[in-house]
């Protein structure tokens, strides 16, 4: 195993350095400041780490400004690494966590040698990332056999995730082995799920979704609208303040039975209050609650919008579902607001791209101005990747200058496995997400058949062109033996 062990002979100990007059004097002062220095330039507190003296706070400062640079510049962390394995005694933790840091961001980079990292790292060094990304690897150099070791090495548990179960299969087909891919395919396509429509691709099938129609309880309604607080709720939320309103929700439900809640999410659908149901009915048989969990607001516009924008409606609204699950007042940590979570900065410029009226950041909590801007927005994306909606959706999330450099370094890979191989893990669950949501708002709109995800996913550099009324599409059905188990859309049920 490498970095093992310092060597038979310890290296002297450094002079101790002269007090600095910016820095308290002291031994435990100057341990304090190697931490300091690790978190805040890494790579500077590398290049002094040779002088320190051999002890744990420097050799835990050394660790974590290892870790710390790997995931900027893995490369320069591993040379240092390879400097310092001998200075200190790392403790089998620290050389375990600097070993798995170190082959998870040269996987990240899909280095030559990332695989082959991977699958050296020792037992106590692998984690659930290490794993997956053991498969990833293995995917974007197309190497099935690699891909169905990696999934093999993978505990049990994880091995049943519906991504790893869907590349099983996919490793199976394409090792001649379609009896077995074909029964894995079939099992993950009874599932409204990213995977699922992908299975049921491969097996040219209908696509599974199973919805329990929304029923009225008005003896269980009155009882609700008697409780003082929802009704504050209710009102609060009529008045636009949605804050105080979810604050009342949250009070007046909070010994609520499911039924009831339910019934409450009910109720505030009527109002046009659509993020309830979102959150509310988020598990077992409430998530084929399709009408309340993925409403179509027609009053804010959204259908026109979209199509005068260019863009296919049931697009936009899984982007919309996925940014800001209906939550019209959402704002980000990196302050994008509204529906469809757009930067002020953003919107200003797409308003005067497109002739639109502007009145500041404060209008994007408006759900109609949110959705004229978003959906122009969208539609500079999918320009900028021939149409293509699961390339724009990638692009929304992670910014365009990302995901050209990832078209750069793998865009000869197939729709599926480009996502897969996408670095940013955000990234992938989002174009999974908005794509499966896309399947299921292309359902409500149309209350049949839809255009598969293998005719939205297409191929990269192909143009992808707007569903017309001669576009084949794929059925949707609810197969009797499907119907119990459809509570586990895993994938749709993901705000």
């Amino acid at each position: 195993m490498r970095g093992c062990g310092r060597g038979s002979t310890a290296p002297p100990t450094p002079a101790r350095p002269a007090p600095s007059p910016a820095w308290p004097t002291g031994w435990a002062n100057l341990a304090a400041q190697h931490l300091a220095l690790a978190l805040r330039d890494p790579a500077a507190a590398l290049a002094a780490a040779a002088g320190w003296p051999d002890q744990p706070r420097q050799r835990e400062a050394a660790t974590l400004a290892l870790t710390r640079l790997a995931r900027r510049q893995v490369d320069d962390a591993d040379t240092a690494w390879q400097q310092l394995r001998s200075h200190f005694a790392f403790s089998e933790a620290q050389r375990d966590r600097i070993l798995r840091t170190l082959a998870l961001f040269h996987a990240t980079d899909f280095d030559d040698g990332a695989l082959a990292r991977l699958i050296a790292l020792p037992a106590a060094a692998q984690s659930e990332g290490t794993r997956e990304w053991r498969v990833r690897v293995a995917l974007a150099r197309r190497d099935w056999s690699a891909v169905l070791a990696g999934i093999d090495a993978m505990p049990a548990d994880q091995q049943q995730d519906g991504e790893w179960r869907y590349f099983r299969a996919r490793a199976l087909a394409a090792l001649n082995r379609d009896d077995e891919a074909r029964r894995l395919f079939e099992a993950q396509a009874g599932q409204a799920t990213f995977f699922g429509f992908l299975s049921a691709d491969r097996l040219d099938r209908p696509y599974a979704i199973c919805p329990l129609p929304p029923t009225d309880d008005p003896q269980r309604e009155q009882a609700l609208l008697a409780n003082p607080g929802l009704r504050r709720a209710f009102e609060l939320y009529a008045v636009d303040l949605p804050k105080p309103a979810r604050r009342e929700w949250a009070r007046a439900l909070q010994d609520a039975d499911p039924t009831t809640q339910r019934a409450a999410v009910v109720l505030a659908n009527r109002r046009g209050w659509y993020d309830r149901a979102v959150f509310v009915l988020n598990s077992g048989e409430a998530l084929r609650l399709y009408e309340l969990r993925f409403p179509l607001a027609s009053q804010d516009g959204l259908v026109p919008q979209a199509e005068q924008a260019g863009v296919e409606p049931a697009w936009a609204y899984g982007i919309l579902r996925a940014e800001s699950a209906w939550v019209s007042d959402a704002q980000s940590g990196a302050d994008a607001r509204g529906l469809m979570q757009l930067l002020p900065s953003t919107a200003a410029l797409v308003a005067k791209r497109n002739g639109l009226d502007w009145g500041g950041g404060d209008t994007l909590y408006d759900p109609v101005t949110n959705i004229a801007l978003g959906t122009r927005y969208l539609a500079q994306m999918a320009a900028r990747f021939n149409g293509s909606p699961w390339l724009a959706s990638a692009a929304y999330n992670a910014g365009p200058n990302k995901v050209e450099q990832w078209l750069a370094a793998r865009g000869t890979l197939a729709p599926d496995l480009f996502v897969a191989t996408m670095p940013f893990k955000e990234t992938r669950e989002y174009v999974a997400r908005v794509m499966a949501f896309s399947v299921i708002y292309d359902w409500r709109l149309s209350g049949g058949p839809v255009v598969s995800l293998a005719d939205r996913m297409s191929a990269i550099g192909q143009p992808y062109a707007l569903p017309t009324a001669a576009t084949v599409r794929r059925p949707v059905d609810c197969p009797p033996a499907v119907a119990p188990a459809a509570a586990a859309s895993a994938a749709a049920a993901t705000p």
